[in-house]
């Protein structure tokens, strides 16, 4: 009888630390959340407030901090699209894709084979050269703008998309190159080793075995690119002359100046909201690579 009372008074106890346990757990996992949910919503607040500001007028806007508007009403859309030029958007949108889609895949190619070369290869000034690359990150791009608009001019190409996409054909962008080294050092030699035994030369182990393990590196590559050359406002307004040609960074910039002071802020934002709809797009789709290759990027084994 003892003893069968020592093991109930045992079992109690462990019951007893087991429900507090459980109460501490559900306790820190409700504050936890909660404090999660507070900053996520600090930190979309701006873009809430931007949703919501497009469909205020200018008086609410500037009156009222609540995202809330009195009524919906898609007409700031409507007559933002539609611009005070002979132009709409989608002329503005088409013009942002002629020289983002070739930027992204100019720098995700050109990013890949040169990360590929220095991680994988030895070659004379290696060292040296992989130097030089790096202290690039370094240098302000503003000191860049005049030799390469003179550049540009010199080959009758200012005007065109060609100046705002070409340089990246030769891996200029060192941050994206210096993070694929920091993959490729990552991955097991041994695999290339393999690879060669079973026959395959050093394009083929590039494309059939590094590649589908590189996959989350070369999409944040594609996905950061993708983000800053669609808000890329400097680039344009240096070498894009013609309205017709104007990316939507500028588009929107000049529908500023066209009210000429009066602005109907509606209608402006309406357009930025719609002008951050393919960065979100891009990078919720992509989402799950994204993450995976900025958490793992740098790490090694």
């Amino acid at each position: 009888m003892n003893n069968e009372a020592t093991l109930n008074n045992i079992q109690l106890r462990m019951n007893k630390e087991y429900r507090k346990r459980e109460l501490r757990r559900k306790v820190n996992l409700f504050f936890r959340y909660t404090i999660l949910t507070v900053g996520a919503f600090i930190m979309l607040y701006p873009i809430i407030w931007l949703i919501g500001a497009s469909f205020k007028t200018n008086s609410e806007i500037f009156t009222s901090i609540s995202f809330i508007p009195k009524k919906i009403d898609f007409i700031p859309y409507i007559e933002g699209w539609k611009t005070g030029t002979q132009y709409t958007f989608a002329t503005y949108f088409l013009n942002t894709f002629k020289y983002v889609i070739p930027k992204v895949i100019f720098t995700v190619v050109s990013s890949v084979l040169t990360a590929y070369g220095f991680s994988r290869f030895d070659f004379p000034f290696k060292k040296p050269l992989f130097a030089i690359l790096i202290s690039t990150m370094f240098l302000p791009q503003i000191i860049l703008r005049i030799p390469l608009y003179l550049f540009w001019k010199q080959l009758h190409l200012l005007d065109t998309f060609v100046p705002l996409y070409a340089n990246t054909i030769f891996a200029t962008e060192a941050f994206f190159v210096f993070m694929l080294i920091q993959f490729f050092r990552g991955i097991p030699k041994e695999l290339d080793e393999a690879a060669k035994i079973d026959g395959c030369n050093s394009f083929s182990i590039l494309t059939r075995i590094l590649l589908p393990v590189l996959k989350p590196a070369v999409v944040s590559v594609a996905i950061f690119q993708f983000m800053w050359s669609m808000n890329d406002f400097i680039g344009p307004l240096i070498y894009i002359s013609s309205v017709s040609k104007y990316p939507v960074s500028i588009a929107l910039k000049m529908t500023m100046d066209v009210t000429s002071g009066n602005f109907e802020w509606n209608k402006i934002i309406a357009m930025s909201v719609i002008a951050l709809i393919p960065s979100i797009v891009v990078f919720f789709s992509a989402q799950k690579y994204f993450i995976e290759g900025i958490s793992t990027s740098g790490l090694k084994g």
